[in-house]
This record gives structure tokens, sequence and C-alpha cells, in this order.
């Protein structure tokens, strides 16, 4: 089941759709983002994660810039790849996956388009804990000073890609439901600050719609 061998060649992505390619890049940030601020990374981990972050902070642009921009697909396939280096190492992740997980599982919306939404969100409701963590992610992408929910929103949003749940076909009358099953996620009980119940979580919810 696992393969011996990877090839990342541009060229076979680039009959990719625009918006798959671009939003699995904003998933590949949330996995780094998530991991340089895990409350359990470590060394390795948030080395590859902070470079995966210069690769596709620079890659993603250039791509949405030039469809057929080689060097900068490569940037993203190599962040993207770099990106997965914490979870291969045990590093936990937060509420943007776990929520993520149920968007995708209750409310049928992409995997990438639920890091697109979330992101911002959960970094702004962790920040009164992880600000110095925080502080890294803006820095690499080439904001430093800014809060990361902004830089991160802003790279999105600059991406033409979906940032509010009522933008990617979730309803009103499914938050709840989002939210309880939410507190069944594993991510969401690895959070950098503490979620209690459903009803955090329908306070981020409500901020993302």
């Amino acid at each position: 089941m696992i393969p011996r061998t990877v090839i990342l060649d541009p060229a076979a992505s680039i009959h990719t759709p625009e918006w798959l390619f671009l939003s699995t890049g904003i998933r590949a940030v949330d996995h780094a983002v998530e991991d340089i601020c895990s409350v359990n990374g470590q060394p390795i981990s948030e080395g590859a994660a902070y470079h995966a972050l210069l690769l596709l902070g620079k890659g993603l642009p250039g791509v949405k810039a030039d469809l057929e921009d080689g060097d900068a697909r490569l940037e993203c396939q190599i962040g993207a790849w770099m990106s997965m280096v914490g979870s291969q190492t045990g590093v936990s992740k937060g509420a943007s996956h776990g929520i993520g997980h149920v968007l995708g599982g209750t409310a049928g919306v992409p995997h990438g388009y639920t890091s697109c939404v979330m992101l911002p969100h959960v970094l702004r409701f962790n920040h009164p804990v992880n600000a110095e963590k925080q502080a890294r992610v803006s820095e690499v992408l080439g904001h430093p000073g800014e809060p990361a929910a902004d830089v991160v929103a802003g790279l999105t949003a600059g991406l033409g890609l979906p940032t509010r749940l009522r933008d990617v076909g979730v309803k009103p009358e499914q938050l709840d439901l989002i939210a309880e099953n939410s507190m069944h996620d594993r991510w969401v009980h690895t959070n950098p600050r503490k979620i209690d119940g459903p009803a955090v979580i329908r306070t981020l919810l409500d901020a993302a719609w």
C-alpha cells in the first residue's frame, strides 16, 4: 500500500482544475500552520512546516498568476509534501482540521475548502494562547507583525477561493449538528486553546458563516 517512489512532476498537475489545485494548496498551508501552532510540535516538524509555508506562500500565487508556471507548481508540490512531515511524526493538529473533517462528512464540503474557510477563524480563537507561534506563520508568509489569521485569509482570498461557509454550500440549519459532531473528532481535543463543548464550535461556525 505504500509506494517506494513518489514523483513530483509539475506537468502532471496541469490538467488539475484550478480550484482543486489551489484549495489543496491551502489544505497544505493548514497542515503546516497547525503543525507550527501544535501543542506537541517538535523541531523536525516545525522546520519542515516553516519551509512548506515558504514554498506555498510563493508558489500558490505564482500558479494563480500563470497556470502554466511549472516552477511555481513544483514549489507547491514540494511544499505540500513537506507539510505532511508533522503528520508522519505524530504532531497533533487543531480545530481547523477537526471541524474540517465534519464539514466534509456532514455538509459535503471539499476538504481543501474547509481549510479556506475555517483556518483564519481558528487562528483568531487560538491567538490568546499561542501568539508567539502564530507570529512565525505571519513572518514566513511575508507579513511580519500582522495577525496570522489576516495573513492566511488574505492569501486565500487572493487565490479567488471561498472564505465563508455560506459560499461552500453549508446551510444554517446544519450548524448545530456540525458543532455537535465536531466534538467527536480527536483534533478538536488537541486544539491549542481548550474547546469544552459544541457551543464553542458553534461560535467559530457562526464567525465563518
